[in-house]
């Protein structure tokens, strides 16, 4: 997905310029241009920053044109599952076509060296997930977790986290979080 050219669609959808959103979102005019442009590549959380000047969430800024389908789909192939992916971290939404969701429930790999960014999450609700492969670096409240195949975590997400792969090999998660805004 060309991130760059659906920021700069919806932006003008929302009828936005560049000067605002940047106000909105508390980041740099050069920092929208430069992500339209596709000249830099956001990690998750400083998409997610920009996101909030729409406001959309990331589910809203990559299933935009998603509508629900009448009867309710119960069982989604892999093919089925919404790409949610940014840079080195691969996101698979499970139940693009659900419509209102309370749930993101999300089979996730960070690749080596993968990070959700200098900045820290916090928001509301909880996340829960657990490592199906590899191994992750779990931040939460500042305190530091090294979690390893069969390892799960769960957690409150007003506490301020970040997740983050210095490995080696990739690591594959499955994670639930709520609200699926997130």
């Amino acid at each position: 997905m060309d991130v760059g050219a659906r920021l700069r669609a919806i932006r003008k959808q929302k009828n936005l310029s560049q000067r605002e959103l940047a106000k909105r979102a508390g980041v740099t005019n050069s920092t929208i241009s430069m992500i339209e442009k596709n000249s830099v590549s956001p990690s998750v959380s400083s998409l997610k920053k920009v996101l909030t000047g729409i406001p959309i969430s990331l589910v809203e800024f990559f299933a935009e044109d998603v509508e629900d389908e009448k009867p309710q789909t119960v069982v989604y192939p892999p093919a089925n599952l919404l790409d949610l992916s940014v840079n080195d971290i691969k996101m698979k939404l499970v139940g693009k076509s659900f419509g209102h969701r309370a749930l993101a429930f999300m089979v996730e790999t960070y690749e080596p060296g993968a990070d959700t960014g200098e900045d820290m999450y916090v928001h509301e609700g909880e996340e829960a997930g657990m490592v199906l492969k590899g191994q992750l670096e779990l931040t939460v409240s500042g305190e530091i977790y090294h979690l390893k195949e069969g390892d799960s975590y769960y957690f409150d997400s007003t506490r301020p986290h970040r997740f983050r792969n210095p490995y080696d090999k990739p690591c594959e998660i499955v994670s639930a979080t709520t609200p699926a805004n997130f």
